[in-house]
């Protein structure tokens, strides 16, 4: 990643992030205020250019950072919903002046989904790809479009059980760039009350699938847990990997 534009301020700020961190009356209400959030539905309450993004506010903000450090020309989430996350990471790649594409995979693309991307400035930039995204059928097409791409990386944001972000991880890992992101969605899933309406849960979810995985993977992939410390309320605790 690029170095910080002022070393100084780096090293000041990067101080209170350390108390921060050490502080546990601030971390017992920061994960009490993400239960309440996520029992309140408060991520769902966002738009991202005229378009819904189920993403907390904080997480945003790591996101475009990481584009703009890592500057990747191909963008693949699974997972659409309701197509504003994709529209974010066109913005962001041409914002930051990457000539690049955003591919999203989904086994249910919603009509609403279709409609809000084909009408935003950047239909051109994105592509859809609709079957599961375990589906080796499915990933064969995923990486065929990949192939000619120099810097790509993924965001895992479909299905949250263990055992299909443990098979997306075993596929989709390996098409991520050296120097490139991978990002595993919703691991907070493991640090909140059970929900008994999802077929995930705490010891079930995609951070137990990506500290499953990671085991294996010791030296390819580097865990940056800065991203989520400075988020704070972020849904991607130990998500944030940096291919090696």
């Amino acid at each position: 990643m690029n170095k910080p534009w002022d070393e100084a301020f780096e090293v000041w700020r990067n101080s209170f992030l350390d108390i921060q961190a050490k502080d546990k009356d601030f971390s017992n209400l920061s994960k009490a205020w993400m239960q309440k959030a996520v029992d309140n539905k408060f991520s769902y309450q966002f738009d991202w250019m005229g378009v819904p993004i189920i993403q907390m506010p904080g997480d945003l903000v790591m996101f475009q950072e990481i584009v703009w450090k890592t500057r990747p020309d191909l963008i693949i989430e699974t997972g659409i919903a309701r197509g504003g996350s994709l529209i974010f990471w066109a913005s962001m790649q041409k914002l930051c002046g990457i000539d690049g594409k955003v591919l999203g995979v989904d086994i249910d693309i919603r009509d609403h989904a279709k409609k809000a991307i084909s009408g935003s400035q950047f239909s051109q930039q994105i592509e859809l790809l609709q079957g599961s995204s375990t589906d080796l059928e499915v990933f064969e097409k995923v990486k065929k479009f990949a192939s000619p791409f120099k810097k790509i990386m993924i965001a895992l944001d479909s299905n949250h059980t263990h055992d299909h972000v443990l098979d997306e991880l075993r596929l989709y890992a390996d098409l991520v760039s050296p120097g490139c992101m991978l990002l595993v969605l919703d691991t907070v899933i493991d640090d909140l009350d059970v929900d008994p309406e999802r077929p995930w849960g705490p010891g079930a979810s995609p951070k137990s699938a990506v500290i499953e995985y990671m085991k294996s993977r010791p030296h390819q992939f580097q865990n940056l847990e800065d991203f989520e410390k400075r988020a704070v309320f972020s849904v991607a605790p130990t998500g944030f990997w940096m291919k090696i």
